[in-house]
């Protein structure tokens, strides 16, 4: 039998580094564990549910481990154990302290969604959809102790479909992230992978998204609002209040029509949607999901509960 290419421990935890963890598990390499976060309190139950890369991981009989942290002597000692050639790291959720970075002979490598140096951080898809890019993709990266700062080993990109949505969008970037993980790994078997160096300047950040961060200011462009709320769906989520009460959107639409209405006000609701004054054109909103309810399309809404034109949406009432 083929000895393996590389021992590699794997570090990841949401949905985003299944393909990644999936294509390592079918590939020429041995994945001699998985490191990934505790097991946490989901659900109105709040019964504590296995992260998806654990899920797989036990599927293929693979050692999890799941360090409340990792920076400890611990922690490396047992990595350390499995002697790992090469550390691959999607999504875990942590920065990797410097005993972890150096343990493996090839070092650590990362799996990110974006196009570094742009959005670097923990948010990255949906960072480029509010900053409105044309172009979105993912890169093989070598880590080092900064956040996302280490030499660029392989970059891939793709033109995002119009309307596309962080929940549309990761899928992709998943799959394209592992595709090019193993192109990486191609090549560093073969010893020609080249680094590339970041370019600081052109850097850009792309923070942990809040659940207040999807409070709309409707004086902005509706274009601005679009990415808004095309790149907090499914979470956080964009949200405005009506009468007292929250009201998050979905499905958006520019209509480049300008009304002399306060921003946030309802300029027609019907079976297209709602259409609503912004500071700059109009936004139609295809689907809302009413507090205390289900998301739905307006028009179903509607059925239920006229929203008349000339209501504004504005913020929470103190």
């Amino acid at each position: 039998m083929e000895q393996p290419r590389f021992r590699i421990v794997f570090m990841g935890t949401p949905l985003f580094a299944v393909p990644s963890l999936h294509a390592l598990l079918k590939g020429p390499d041995q994945v001699v564990a998985v490191v990934t976060q505790p097991d946490r309190p989901r659900g109105r139950g709040r019964r504590p549910t296995a992260p998806p890369v654990k899920t797989l991981a036990v599927e293929h009989q693979v050692s999890v481990l799941q360090p409340e942290k990792i920076r400890t002597q611990a922690c490396t000692d047992a990595l350390g154990a499995y002697r790992p050639d090469v550390i691959v790291v999607a999504a875990y959720g942590k920065i990797l302290p410097p005993a972890l970075l150096e343990l493996p002979r090839f070092g650590c490598i990362n799996v990110h969604g974006s196009l570094l140096p742009r959005h670097r951080g923990a948010a990255p898809i949906q960072w480029a959809l509010i900053r409105g890019d044309s172009e979105i993709g993912v890169t093989i990266m070598q880590m080092d102790e900064g956040m996302d700062t280490g030499d660029i080993l392989l970059k891939a990109s793709l033109i995002p479909d119009p309307g596309e949505t962080t929940g549309s969008l990761l899928p992709k970037l998943a799959d394209l992230g592992s595709q090019t993980l193993m192109d990486a790994l191609d090549l560093l078997g073969q010893g020609g992978l080249a680094t590339l160096k970041q370019n600081d300047k052109l850097a850009t950040q792309a923070p942990m998204l809040k659940k207040e961060d999807g409070l709309i200011d409707w004086h902005q462009s509706a274009l601005s609002l679009d990415r808004l709320i095309r790149g907090l769906d499914p979470w956080p989520t964009a949200y405005s209040y009506l009468d007292g009460k929250q009201f998050q959107f979905f499905s958006p639409r520019v209509v480049h029509e300008q009304s002399p209405h306060p921003p946030g006000t309802v300029l027609r609701a019907d079976r297209e949607g709602l259409l609503l004054a912004t500071g700059r054109d109009c936004l139609l909103i295809g689907a809302i999901k009413p507090e205390g309810r289900s998301r739905m399309d307006v028009a179903a809404f509607l059925n239920g509960r006229p929203i008349e034109p000339g209501q504004r949406f504005t913020g929470p009432i103190s």
